[in-house]
């Protein structure tokens, strides 16, 4: 075993101590009756970028963790922040920069317990060239999802790059929208995060999509984060210990082994295409393993740090601490 297998093997063997889809909505879970039974949200659907948890599922790393695991669609980050804090849901993921911003506002008994990416995969795509610096976005117009991660951080991104904020103009969309609006020319660009490159040079007929990412220029920003209901971790700390270990090996041996887990992906959900699938993981992989930290691991340095970028943006109108916004220390490896 290598020095950076060794590595990742200890992260996850630590338990991570904390202190930080189905196709049409079916649900997918593990058949072991003595099992205790959780549900765990997508960050959003059931790309190839959210597969790492079916990957655990199928290759029975939640089953030897004593877990029956439902795998639901998540639809976004505030969204699945209300399943969880309401009790609908055990576990899931979202954005960290997101949950940050959302618990600024409005408390919610939910809490961030590790690190999907160890860096922000939020950025701006564009088809070709013609946008392929942060320069070039000045003038421009880009669409994307209202209160998106991308539109979030962007006001950081620009004071990073020495671009204003103000030169450039975005437009509310949906998100199934965005890759169609980008292949048609209807914007200059689209917010997106890296991993969704295949995807769009497949809606785009093949064309070439050039990515600014956000981490080029803030990289202690982290990207998703592993979620829990308070009251889960506050009752059942072990199983959250459990539920993360396993989820992270999943995470790993997905970005390792892309191809594989794009066909685990493939028997949950039938119109995944495995080609793009295992496109995005190759693209993700550089965020979750050697970006910053082991897998999974969430220093709580790095949050305070976070909150401090977010909130000197006036992204929050406070500097609350990563205790105040639920996100607790992990044990490190």
């Amino acid at each position: 075993m290598s020095g950076r297998h060794r590595l990742v093997a200890a992260a996850v063997a630590a338990a991570l101590v904390l202190t930080v889809s189905g196709c049409g909505g079916e649900e997918e879970e593990a058949d072991s009756p003595a099992a205790a039974s959780v549900t765990y949200l997508t960050s959003f659907g059931t790309f190839g970028r959210d597969s790492y948890a079916h990957v655990a599922l199928e290759k029975g790393f939640f089953k030897e963790a004593g877990l029956n695991v439902t795998i639901k669609p998540g639809t976004g980050t505030v969204d699945v922040m209300k399943l969880i804090g309401s009790g609908q849901a055990d576990y899931g993921t979202g954005d960290l920069s997101g949950v940050i911003t959302t618990m600024a506002k409005e408390k919610m008994p939910v809490r961030a317990v590790a690190a999907i990416h160890q860096r922000s995969m939020a950025g701006i795509a564009s088809l070709g060239k013609a946008i392929d610096s942060p320069e070039k976005l000045a003038g421009a117009t880009i669409a994307d999802s209202s209160g998106s991660t991308n539109m979030i951080i962007f006001p950081a991104y620009a004071k990073a790059a020495g671009i204003d904020p103000k030169s450039v103009t975005f437009v509310p969309s949906s998100p199934q929208s965005l890759p169609q609006l980008l292949a048609a020319g209807s914007v200059d660009a689209i917010g997106q995060f890296a991993a969704g490159k295949p995807l769009l040079e497949k809606a785009a007929g093949g064309k070439t999509v050039t990515m600014l990412p956000y981490a080029d220029k803030l990289p202690d920003l982290y990207g998703n984060a592993l979620l829990v209901s308070a009251k889960k971790l506050e009752g059942d700390r072990a199983q959250v210990e459990k539920f993360t270990a396993a989820l992270v090996k999943g995470l790993v041996y997905a970005v390792e082994h892309p191809e594989e887990a794009a066909q685990l992906l493939k028997k949950h959900d039938r119109t995944a295409d495995e080609k793009v699938a295992a496109a995005e993981l190759t693209e993700m992989r550089p965020y979750v393993l050697g970006a910053g930290g082991p897998a999974g691991t969430l220093d709580r340095k790095r949050v305070e740090a976070m909150i401090a970028l977010l909130a000197g943006t006036g992204t929050l109108k406070t500097t609350p601490s990563a205790d105040d916004l639920g996100v607790y220390d992990i044990a490190k490896p």
